[in-house]
């Protein structure tokens, strides 16, 4: 892959992570061109990156192996179409980190025959920690699907879906899942500050908890479900805990949000759709 040319149309914080990222691995700066309409982004990129700028995305097209839309999906359609001419000449592989533009939509603002990459990486990539779900079309290669692997990797892990619509599930499961895990230690940072933990001391037990906690899932073979038994004490106080928790509906309450997140990821999509 360092010897792919790869493209950003948009330099905003998750292209500016992925580039990083890249660069982290072993991608030659020289290799990577970016885009943006803000010439502060573009001179801070190159600032700090020391990658090619450009304010026309026909520069990046043009330059590029692959290239990844890395702009905001209200504008993604009108930005798609005014390079949909040099992308089919090139027969670029495009990659697609917008949210709720399905491939559909994509291919009919870039051209029918366009290989189509489209991503649903989450916030921790901004600390390339990131879970990213990808699916392709039937215009890709498997070796474009390498390259796509390969850049989205650049943040954390990245996983392939069989179906398209697959992907509204991992919105709601890893694309919203940060902001569940957030009010998690909110909660529990409030309340420990109700028990007489001074602000520092809580917040900083509650962070380091959750950093813990996190690796021992990620090290261990055994499922979430005996890991938390593992330390669960009979009659001590973490069974207490989880008691209260399943009396409150804590299971049946996730499931209900998780559902709700999917949903509004299936709505969003028909309405970009449709707009």
């Amino acid at each position: 892959m360092k010897t792919n040319k790869i493209g950003f149309i948009g330099g905003g914080n998750m292209a500016s992570s992925l580039i990083s990222g890249l660069i982290a691995s072993g991608h030659a700066a020289e290799q990577i061109w970016v885009s943006d309409i803000n010439p502060d982004t573009l001179t801070n990129l190159k600032t700090q990156l020391n990658v090619n700028t450009s304010t026309n995305n026909d520069d990046i097209v043009n330059a590029a192996d692959v290239v990844v839309l890395a702009v905001k999906p209200q504008t993604l359609g009108a930005v798609a179409q005014s390079i949909a001419s040099p992308i089919q000449q090139k027969q670029s592989l495009v990659v697609s980190i917008a949210a709720g533009i399905n491939q559909a939509s994509l291919s009919r603002w870039l051209g029918a025959d366009t290989a189509i990459v489209r991503c649903m990486p989450n916030t921790p990539a901004l600390v390339l920690t990131g879970a990213t779900a990808l699916h392709a079309n039937d215009k890709v290669t498997n070796e474009q699907c390498d390259l796509a692997e390969n850049i989205l990797r650049a943040v954390g892990i990245a996983l392939w879906v069989e179906e398209e619509a697959a992907l509204d599930a991992v919105t709601a499961v890893s694309g919203s899942g940060p902001a569940y895990y957030f009010l998690l230690m909110e909660a529990m940072e409030k309340t420990a500050l109700e028990l007489g933990l001074k602000q520092e001391t809580a917040r900083l037990l509650v962070q380091q908890t959750a950093l813990g906690a996190a690796k021992i899932a990620l090290e261990s073979a055994e499922s979430p479900e005996q890991l938390r038994k593992r330390v669960t004490s009979p009659g001590g106080t973490t069974q207490r805990a989880i008691e209260t928790f399943e009396q409150g509906g804590f299971t049946e309450l996730v499931a209900k949000a998780l559902h709700a997140a999917r949903d509004r990821s299936i709505e969003m999509s028909k309405q970009m759709e449709n707009s």
